[in-house]
């Protein structure tokens, strides 16, 4: 009669341990993953980015929107500037992060030629968007928001923040998806150099 106990693991005991490895294993992969992530995140954040400015333009529904006193506006109403079109939302973390170097930007090129258009998704309607402001400090920028978030699917927004950049006649010229430290030299030097060059 012979011992199974001595042959060594049952089937079902190996399986066991297989399914546990890979599980392990997934784990593992997974937080590796993550660390990977998380660092590529923070380097595209903090790494300088190249603003563009496509030659062949692009053209923008002229999308609606409302005002801080629920006035209604539409794209269309900021032709004419050369418009950095900011597309976010309270409860997203990295345009939390990214809003006060939007509103130094705004305080540094904002005026007749060029302009920060920061356009909150948050449902709340500007009551939301004024409180965020109050509590960080943001002066310089206006209350823009779009409740019914018709914003994103209308430009292809993937995610918030998305930026676009819009020539005078309100045409896309370059789009980035993410966040960026808008008033770091090289972002201001070459907006500025947009606008000195007559940017269409």
């Amino acid at each position: 009669m012979s011992d199974t106990n001595a042959a060594g693991p049952s089937r079902q005991v190996r399986v066991g341990l297989a399914l546990l490895g890979i599980v392990v294993l997934g784990a593992v992969i997974a937080g590796i993953l993550r660390v990977v992530g998380e660092r590529g995140a923070s380097a595209r954040t903090s790494a300088p980015i190249a603003v563009g400015w496509a030659d062949a333009p692009q053209p923008v529904p002229d999308i609606g929107f409302e005002g801080a006193d629920g006035k209604p506006y539409r794209l269309s109403n900021f032709r004419g500037k050369v418009v950095l079109l900011n597309v976010w939302a309270a409860w997203c973390a990295p345009c939390r992060k990214e809003m006060p170097a939007l509103d130094r930007l705004q305080q540094t090129l904002g005026g007749p030629d060029f302009q920060v258009l920061a356009l909150s998704l948050d449902n709340g309607g500007p009551t939301v968007v004024r409180q965020f402001y109050d509590q960080i400090g943001i002066r310089a920028l206006g209350i823009y928001v779009d409740p019914a978030t018709e914003a994103t699917g209308k430009l292809r927004a993937l995610g918030v923040p998305t930026t676009l950049l819009l020539d005078r006649e309100g045409r896309e010229r370059w789009r980035k998806t993410g966040p960026a430290e808008w008033n770091s030299p090289e972002i201001v030097e070459a907006l500025r150099a947009k606008l000195r060059g007559g940017a269409p």
